[in-house]
């Protein structure tokens, strides 16, 4: 049975419709199955882990603060072992800016990581401005002069200047001059004699060699 012409007049415009647009209905199809199928075979981003690194150049000696650090992404396997919390703590050596701070920067018990035959002492030469002219990994020979008797005895020969802390409120030497802390690595024996000639003489150094 033929269907009334008022009723197969919508369908023939609709046919007619879509037939005059199947090219580009066609072209958007096959560009939104590239791109799906693009888009299933792209590899997955790496992976990373955060890690807290130096966020601008910090010299020796800097008290780290929250500024003082930002978060970077490293790959698996690629960050330090241990990333020890940096911020109050005292940079023994310089980080430059996106190395990661490490319990190896600061200072305290694993500045003489590697070499167990070293204890880390901190003296405080009475006179900053000979501080000054230390770097961390110097090798400094101790002498404790006795300005009234004269002369000077070395207390411990050859040890590394292990950090070079900056004080917040610098002590003053038995000599009135205002000193200043520096790390050293001395052997055991020697800690004793270091401890009482930072007490009763006045402490300076000679460079090793």
């Amino acid at each position: 049975m033929r269907l009334p012409d008022r009723l197969t007049r919508p369908a023939r415009a609709v046919r007619r419709a879509v037939l005059a647009r199947r090219r580009p209905l066609a072209a958007v199809l096959a560009a939104a199955a590239v791109a799906f199928g693009l888009q299933a075979t792209a590899a997955p981003p790496p992976r990373t882990v955060p890690v807290t690194v130096a966020a601008r150049d910090l010299p020796a000696g800097t008290v780290v603060g929250p500024g003082d650090l930002t978060t970077a992404a490293w790959a698996p396997g690629t960050a330090p072992a241990e990333r020890p919390d940096p911020v109050g703590r005292v940079l023994a050596a310089a980080v430059r800016r996106g190395e990661p701070v490490t319990d190896v920067r600061l200072v305290g018990p694993r500045l003489t990581a590697g070499r167990p035959e070293l204890t880390a002492v901190p003296v405080r030469l009475p006179d900053a401005g000979m501080a000054e002219l230390l770097e961390v990994g110097d090798e400094i020979d101790l002498l404790a002069a006795d300005p009234r008797a004269g002369g000077a005895t070395v207390v411990a020969a050859g040890v590394p200047v292990l950090a070079l802390p900056l004080d917040e409120e610098p002590g003053v030497g038995g000599n009135g001059l205002t000193g200043r802390l520096v790390v050293v690595g001395a052997a055991p024996t020697e800690v004793s004699a270091l401890a009482d000639a930072a007490t009763r003489a006045f402490l300076t150094y000679a460079w090793s060699g």
